[in-house]
């Protein structure tokens, strides 16, 4: 009994102290990733035909401004946004406008889901394409986009309940 109890403690204390650096880290963590995946894309885009979003990040950009911007101004554009969100969230400079400019170009990301439906769903609503994948993925950014925006004020994660309870009263 005496063994199981001191097991039990070690691994509350090996638990406690993988959590604590969990909640320490990793909002941070989670910012630089994120910024990571959108300076690489952004960068990808700079090459005409190097990104696999490319053609259609192109089109929808065009058909969201009727036509007049052409994918040689939207291309640049759009990589050069995208860079710019990365290195906001990997120096974690200038955040709320960074996070700004995600939620605003991740509507413009999402949109295709609906302009362009034959090439996003194989059946719409529940099978995207390979393209439909790429962007509901981004589901995924903007929940940590989000998660990222709790703590431009200072927010931090919490690991243990305890400190919740001592802070509300």
């Amino acid at each position: 009994m005496v063994q199981r109890q001191t097991l039990n403690a070690r691994f509350d204390y090996i638990d406690r102290r993988i959590t604590g650096w969990m909640a320490k880290n990793g909002v941070t963590l989670l910012r630089i990733s994120v910024g990571i995946v959108f300076f690489w894309f952004g960068v990808l885009k700079f090459v005409p035909g190097l990104s696999p979003a490319d053609e259609l990040a192109t089109r929808t950009i065009s058909a969201l401004t009727f036509g007049i911007v052409r994918p040689e101004i939207s291309r640049p554009v759009l990589a050069s946004w995208e860079c710019l969100i990365g290195l906001g969230l990997i120096t974690g400079l200038f955040m709320r406008a960074t996070l700004l400019l995600l939620f605003v170009q991740m509507m413009g990301t999402i949109t295709p889901l609906v302009l362009f439906p034959h090439e996003t769903w194989t059946v719409f609503p529940i099978v995207p394409t390979l393209e439909g994948q790429y962007i509901l993925k981004n589901m995924v950014l903007i929940t940590a986009a989000i998660v990222i925006g709790a703590t431009v004020r200072g927010g931090k994660l919490v690991d243990d309940p305890a400190l919740l309870k001592n802070q509300k009263q």
